[in-house]
Parts: structure tokens; sequence; C-alpha cells
């Protein structure tokens, strides 16, 4: 298996290597001639610190004549998107400096709403031919890698120690770079690069203010540009504010295939290796384990058990084999293990199925909340499966009420995510934040779960209930047999914990940069080592389960069912507590909305994460125990 493992790893990095962009179905690139307007639109206002999106026109920024929404998909409107048109326009390969956008004065409402703002550190999103807005930051200790940031900062906050007070200033005049390829021979362009460099700037002219004002702080005519050495643009009652900007225009080498590749770029892909590497020796470690009790004692202890002459013979020896006629004895609440299992099985199709679409490059980061759409829509079309798997292991146990036990597996866990997230919703359209779902994205979701996924449910556990039932491999005894006190190191809460450690191992480094781009708004698109990840920590679950279900039968004790589940799926647990450390030790989040939207979002996650890694054990240790116990003769 771990042969397997490496080799397969291998293979995805050499492709990995060797890839390059490629066009996407119905990603096309638009082609700019000289002078033909290019219209910048705007998305939402996002802060690290409230995690509550807004829409930018939320606050007195300057508006175009008419707002236009543009229409968003299911997973943008999930996000908080709320894309509009903007008063920006510019006209391709033609600079212009110092354009004077809108001028508003400042009430006591409009300075404390970009007050707020400030001070909760939002940042404004733009995009421009599908681009993202980006702020180009320079490391310190790296001068020749460049990172970007999302959106620029509506302003900043500065204390004066000597007056003992903090002034707000905000960045009203943008200075943005448009980076462009160029195809000689048709002399037109595609844009590969949306870059900005945000001031704040009191702005001075002379006279009265009228529609030909021209600036004395920025004016093209006279060679006065903005720099960060002017007087900056104070947020006060009854203060005036000009937005102005200027647009430059820069050739790239950069094709229009690969115009995310310097968004995406790695900063830190040691770390990855690291994490690849690491969790290749807990498989290696764990494999090596498997193979040992598979080859040498399973082996060994089957030969002499079958040699046995007579029952007395077979009565003196101990271990798993003594368990022969109770370790398939249907276990307590096994109607709820097979709705878990179902819906694990639901959950691993989806995780699957994406990950490859993504590495595939099919989920282009171009399409917004494309990921977030497609996890929803695998999600539904793969109850088939969970349906499937919830009643064949239900026909196992002997069971008969399939529909009950079908509408328990569509309706458990979408329920308990659904009320949560419903109260989330709640939360969130207190604050009157654009990340609230509205009514009608919640009705698409309700038929989505109604409509698709329920009726998909009962056609795979339809399909699985008339197939017949898996036959076990020895009968199980009418008196269950009594167990043994055992030792403190193999009670089952001691083995459910241990066992979820070696899962959690195998993925946490790669989990924080997921959370770092999920709340701290970075770019993550590295979905080849994710999906090596996704196949060690599968190796991981099934062989940790496997190794501690052994070492619980050999003491002959044969309730393995539920702790084979909980061996793998308490690895949710630790995600949980390194989300609460992650919380406390990365993140700037001050108001207890914000606090409640992380956890119970968290909590979602982790608890999406038992149901998968739970199923995944499980699933192991009933091929395992199956496999032993057919290769073992009873009279």
């Amino acid at each position: 298996m771990a042969l397997w493992i490496i080799i397969i790893v291998f293979l995805l990095l050499l492709s990995f290597h060797h890839a390059h962009s490629f066009y996407l179905p119905g990603v096309a690139p638009q082609d700019f001639f000289k002078g033909d307007v290019l219209k910048v639109k705007v998305n939402k206002l996002s802060s690290t610190k409230t995690q509550l999106p807004y829409s930018y026109y939320s606050i007195p920024y300057c508006r175009p004549q008419e707002i236009v929404d543009s229409a968003e998909n299911l997973g943008e409107v999930l996000r908080g998107d709320r894309i509009e048109n903007s008063p920006y326009e510019f006209r391709m390969r033609v600079p212009w400096m110092c354009n004077i956008v809108c001028r508003i004065i400042l009430n006591e409402k409009t300075a404390r709403e970009f007050k707020e703002k400030i001070d909760d550190e939002y940042r404004v999103n733009m995009i421009l031919d599908n681009l993202p807005l980006v702020v180009p930051v320079t490391r310190l200790e790296q001068d020749s890698h460049v990172l970007y940031q999302h959106g620029y900062l509506v302003g900043r906050k500065v204390w004066y120690a000597g007056m003992k007070v903090e002034k707000y200033f905000i960045n009203n005049h943008l200075i943005f770079t448009v980076k462009f390829h160029k195809d000689e021979q048709l002399d037109s362009a595609r844009i590969v690069g949306f870059e900005v460099k945000a001031f704040s700037v009191k702005h001075q002219y002379d006279g009265e203010w009228s529609d030909d004002t021209r600036l004395t702080t920025c004016d093209p005519h006279a060679k006065k540009l903005v720099n960060g050495s002017d007087l900056p643009q104070e947020v006060e009652n009854k203060k005036e504010i000009i937005f102005t900007y200027d647009v430059e225009f820069q050739e790239s080498d950069v094709k229009w295939a690969s115009r995310w590749d310097t968004y995406l770029l790695m900063a830190d892909d040691q770390i990855h290796w690291f994490s690849i590497v690491n969790s290749l020796m807990i498989v290696l470690f764990l494999s090596g384990m498997v193979a040992m009790i598979m080859l040498r004692t399973l082996y060994r202890d089957i030969s002499k058990y079958n040699q046995l002459e007579t029952q007395e013979e077979a009565q003196e020896d101990t271990g798993w084999k003594l368990l022969h006629g109770d370790v398939f004895r249907p276990p307590a609440n096994s109607d709820l293990l097979c709705v878990y299992v179902g819906t694990g099985v639901q959950f691993f199709g989806m995780m699957l199925a994406a990950m490859i679409f993504a590495v595939l490059g099919f989920l282009s980061p171009s399409n917004r909340g494309g990921l977030m759409t497609a996890l929803l829509l695998l999600w539904v079309l793969m109850g088939i499966f969970g349906g499937y798997a919830t009643a064949r292991l239900y026909k196992t146990f002997k069971g008969s009420e399939w529909k009950t036990i079908t509408l328990k597996t569509a309706f458990l866990f979408p329920g308990v995510v659904f009320a949560i997230f419903f109260v989330l919703n709640g939360l969130i359209w207190g604050e009157k934040s654009s990340g609230a779902v509205p009514f009608g994205t919640m009705f698409a979701l309700v038929f989505l779960w109604f409509c698709i996924s329920v009726p998909l449910v009962f056609v795979g556990s339809y399909i699985g209930f008339k197939r017949p039932a898996m036959e076990d491999p020895v009968k199980s005894n009418k008196i269950p047999r009594p167990i043994p006190d055992q030792s403190w190191y193999m009670s089952s809460t001691f083995s459910i914990l241990i066992g979820g450690i070696l899962p959690f191992g195998a993925v946490f480094i790669e989990l924080f940069f997921i959370l770092t781009s999920i709340w701290l708004h970075q770019f993550y698109y590295i979905f080849g080592f994710l999906f090596i990840v996704f196949i060690i920590l599968l190796v991981t679950c099934a062989e940790i389960t496997i190794v501690l279900c052994y070492f619980q039968l050999c003491s002959e004790d044969y309730r393995w069912w539920w702790r084979s589940y909980l061996t793998s799926g308490s690895s949710a647990l630790y995600l949980f507590v390194y989300a609460i450390t992650y919380f406390f030790t990365k993140l700037n989040i001050t108001k207890p909305v914000s606090g409640i939207l992380y956890f119970g979002y968290m909590l979602i996650a982790s608890y999406s994460f038992f149901v998968l890694t739970g199923t995944i054990g499980f699933c192991a240790c009933f091929w395992f125990t199956r496999l032993i116990y057919s290769s073992v003769k009873i009279d």
C-alpha cells in the first residue's frame, strides 16, 4: 500500500511540475484594441477583523448614474460577493492622470461610517476583465519576491501621542496599473494584471468648486502628481473629500493563459513539501504495522487455528479467533451507524470528485464561487451513493424499515448543518452584511435539498435494499460472549482519542493554509498538494483503524462497529481544538458576532470532517474483519 501511495504521489508531482495553464470551457480571453473602454466593477468590502462583508455602496463612495448588479452564481452569493458597476472607466493603453471621480461633503453619519470601516480594516475589492484588484507587497527579506493582497484599505488610523488623539485618513487617490500582453500581429492586447497603490491626499484647488475645476495637488499639465509626501485627507464631519485616480498601462511578457500564476504563486512551497514528507512518514510507519499484522501475525494465527483438530483445542486458544461467534453481532444504535456511514460515503464522493475536477483545472480561480457551487451540486448528486451505502449496511443488520432509515440519511446531517447555517445567517442579517444569504438563494438551497438530494437518496436506498444482503463470514451465537476486563490502554475512550492523532497529524500543516485562505482572505489554489494530502489522509485513517481494531479483537472485545467509526472520526476533535488555537493566535477578531460566525462555521467543518474520516475508518475495519474471519475454518 505504501509503495502504491509513493508511486501515485511521484506521478502527481511530476505532472504538476510539467503542467501549464490552459483555456477552460466557457472562460475565453477578450481582446482589446487601443482606446477600447475598460469598465471596472466593484465587489464587496471585506475585513479579516469582522469577517462580515458589505456592499461597496454601503458607504458613501462615488456612484455611477445607475447602479447595475452583475449576475452572481450560487457560490458567489454564499461567499458574500456583490458585484456592481462603478464610475471608474479606462481606455485601453491610454494613460490618464488626476482624473476626478466625484466630490463629497461628509456629515456626521457618513463620517462615522467611514471611521467604522477604517477601524475594522476593511478593504475595497474591484474587478477588471475578471481579474481581482491586488496590492503588491514586497517582502523585506526577499526583495525579489512580490506577494499580492486582495484589495486596498479604505483608510488608516493614526495615533498622535503628543496630542493624545487619533485621526482617520481615507485613501481617496488610487494609482491603477493595468498590465497587458500585446499581440504584435493584430495590435490587440489582453489584460494580464490589475494592481493599485492607494494614497490619502487632501486635494486643493483655486476658487469655487465647479465641473471644470483643476486641482493644484494633482495636475498633469503642471507635472504635479500625487506621491506619499502629500498632506493626507482626514475623515471628519463637514470635511470635503475629492476622489481621484491615475491609470497607467504596462506591457507584460505574461500570457493570458498564465495570468493567474502570479497571484497563485506559492511563497512558501517548502512548507508544503515538508507537509507531504511528514505525512508520507506516517503512512510508511502505519503501512509497516499493517503489513506485519497481515503477513506475519494473521497468517500464523490463521494457519495454526485451521490446523486444530478438535473444538476443545480451539477453546484453549485465546485472542481474536475466539470472537467468531460474536464479532458480527449488530451493535447498539445500528440504525444511526448506517445513517452516518451512508452520509460519509456521500461526503467522500463529493470530496473526491471535487478534488479531481480541481486538479484537472476545471475549477478555475477566475470562476469566483465555482468551488462552492461545485461542492453543493456534487453533494446533491452523490446522494444516490449515500442512500445505497446506508441500505446495504442496514440490510446486513437484518433491518426491514428501509424507508425510515433513508429519511434519516437524507435529513440528519444536512438538517444539522442547515440549522447551524440558518442561525449564523440570522446573525449576519442582524449586522446588515452582504454576506447574509437572501431569501431567493435560501429557497434554492432548500429546493436542491428536498427536490433533488432527498429523491436521489431514496433511489440509491431502493437499489441497495433490493440487492441480496451481505452474508457474514461466520454465524453469530445466540448468547453474547462475556467481555473480559480491559487494560486502561485498551479502553474505548483512550483508544478512540489516540486513533485521531495520526490522521490529524497528516493534514494539520495543509490545514493552516486552508484556514489562512478562508479567514485571512489570501489566495489558495494549490489543489495538487491538497489532493496528495487527501490520499494520505484516506490511507492513514484506514490503517490506524485496522491496527487498533486488531488490538481490540486480540483483547477479546468484539464491540468494534462504533469504535472503528469513532477512532478515525476523533480526528475532528483535534481539528476543532486546532481551530480554537488558530482563532486566538492568528486572528484579530474582536466583535462577538464575528467570533460566533467563526466557531459556527468551524463546527460545521469539524462535523463534516468527523463524518468523512469516521466512514473511511469504518469501511476499512469492515473489510478487515470480514477478510480475516472468512479465512478461518469454523466447524
